[in-house]
């Protein structure tokens, strides 16, 4: 508790564009090794890169949907450092003029707002992919990944905890996805962060050294990464050592990272400008048409949620966290107005299962219009709550229609008052000691009796016809 953490993210995202950044080869995931790739990405002598005017309009749009400033004029630098997967032997980016700075994402940690400053913007291109053969005693390398448009998006050290940073991560991921600017599959490498971390004595004005971890690919990664350089920065220092700034491998596995190199700083790599591309120019009337092409963004979705539908803050949140669970929520709720339903069913059971089938929300078997099928069959009282969890699990595994479901089943509700009365005095008969224990005063009993009904029913019969007769003959 001595202690403070000072925290800037780094996040790197891959640009959905259909070609590479100067060339125009596919940006494709996977191939074959080295298919996707042509001598401009591979930096054969004498070839000429040509900018893609695509990756300019995208990173723009990220910098307007992040509250960034656009320049009007900014450049490409030659970026100088050796690593066998990029074969030029310098990776084209940009220094001193990036594409966007000054911007701010606001985040909600546990209801406490906070706005966490974006230093920039800029452009770059990916390198290639190595593969450590531990049986050849070797190192591969498949150079389908470079050239493919890379925007970094660069924080100031504004984060104070592992929660802020998840909270923050989240929220950058989900602007790239509504703006549709990255598929951010951390899984495929398309959304990677880099982890700049110091600690300090609070109340201490200087920032502490810092140490960067590079290349974290899953939220679950940059948490635990967080956590335990923080751990280990305090260790060392209450143990009267010195923290040494350096680039350090966060092994996953493990749970603990190792260091790697010293941490280079901008003058180790030589930067200038690059001579084989011209300077880009973003000007007003381009600026206005990228800036009427931004959708509604999670922020104002969420705000749309909270009036048009009259949700809770927290069910809106949740919904809107992602655009294609948005998309699906709004997709139903076109078909049935039962929208706090709909809410509860995404957070709950459609989220239980694609945890425990552990799929993409993008591949799931039940369809919107299904689900608010489903819950519509329960609103009719055609199914109880009950049946309607099993008809949901079906459907889930089969991708049937619900109602295909209810009948194969025979799941439709007992509606027949005749039949539940039937029941109900049958349970009163079998069980006397609940009965004397309602009568007593303890209304807890009549949980069992409701029970033994239900069972009796087979779960058939709807409760509030169950409660309403078994409450009368009780009376009696």
């Amino acid at each position: 508790m001595d202690y403070e953490v000072v925290i800037g993210l780094e996040v790197h995202a891959e640009l959905a564009t259909r070609s590479k950044i100067y060339c125009s080869c596919t940006t494709e995931f996977g191939g074959e090794p080295n298919t996707h790739c042509c001598p401009i990405c591979t930096g054969m002598p004498g070839v000429l890169p040509v900018l893609n005017k695509k990756v300019v309009e995208y990173a723009v749009k990220a910098g307007l949907a992040t509250n960034c400033n656009i320049a009007s004029f900014s450049k490409q630098d030659r970026k100088n450092y050796f690593y066998p997967d990029l074969p030029k032997a310098f990776q084209t980016s940009q220094y001193d003029l990036p594409l966007c700075f000054g911007g701010a994402i606001e985040i909600d940690v546990n209801g406490v707002k906070k706005s966490i400053g974006l230093t920039r913007i800029h452009i770059e291109e990916d390198a290639g992919k190595l593969i450590h053969d531990a049986w050849a005693d070797g190192t591969l390398v498949d150079y389908n990944r470079c050239g493919v448009p890379l925007i970094e998006i660069v924080s100031e050290p504004d984060l104070r905890s592992a929660d802020e940073v998840k909270a923050y991560f989240e929220k950058l991921k989900s602007i790239l996805e509504y703006i549709e600017v990255s598929d951010c599959k951390m899984q495929e490498g398309s959304l990677r962060a880099d982890v700049n971390l110091s600690v300090r004595k609070r109340g201490q004005r200087e920032f502490g050294t810092r140490t960067e971890m590079k290349n974290l690919n899953s939220i679950k990664a940059i948490v635990r990464a967080v956590e335990a350089e923080t751990k280990r920065q305090i260790e060392e220092l209450e143990y009267g050592g010195t923290i040494i700034q350096e680039t350090r491998r966060w092994d996953d596995n493990k749970g603990e990272s190792y260091a790697m190199r010293s941490k280079e700083e901008a003058h180790d790599y030589r930067y200038f400008p690059e001579p084989d591309l011209l300077p880009i120019v973003v000007g007003e009337e381009w600026l206005s048409q990228i800036k009427a092409e931004i959708p509604e963004l999670p922020d104002q979705r969420k705000s749309r949620y909270v009036e048009k539908f009259e949700l809770p803050e927290y069910d809106a949140a949740v919904l809107t966290s992602s655009k294609i669970i948005a998309d699906y929520f709004e997709a139903a709720a076109a078909v049935n107005s039962n929208v706090k339903a709909i809410s509860n069913w995404i957070m709950g059971d459609l989220m239980r299962a694609i945890n425990e089938k552990e799929i993409e929300f993008s591949n799931i078997p039940v369809a919107p219009e299904d689900l608010a099928g489903l819950i519509g069959l329960i609103d009719k009282g055609t199914i109880t709550g009950k049946a309607a969890k099993k008809v949901f699990d079906i459907m889930f595994e089969t991708g049937k229609k619900p109602m295909d479901v209810v009948k194969e089943e025979g799941l439709e509700a007992v509606n027949d008052e005749a039949a539940i009365l039937l029941a109900v005095k049958e349970a009163i008969s079998n069980n006397p000691k609940s009965v004397e224990d309602y009568k007593a005063g303890k209304k807890q009993a009549i949980g069992f009796l409701v029970g033994q009904i239900m069972k009796a029913t087979k779960g058939k019969a709807q409760p509030q016809t169950v409660n309403e007769l078994l409450v009368k003959e009780l009376e009696k």
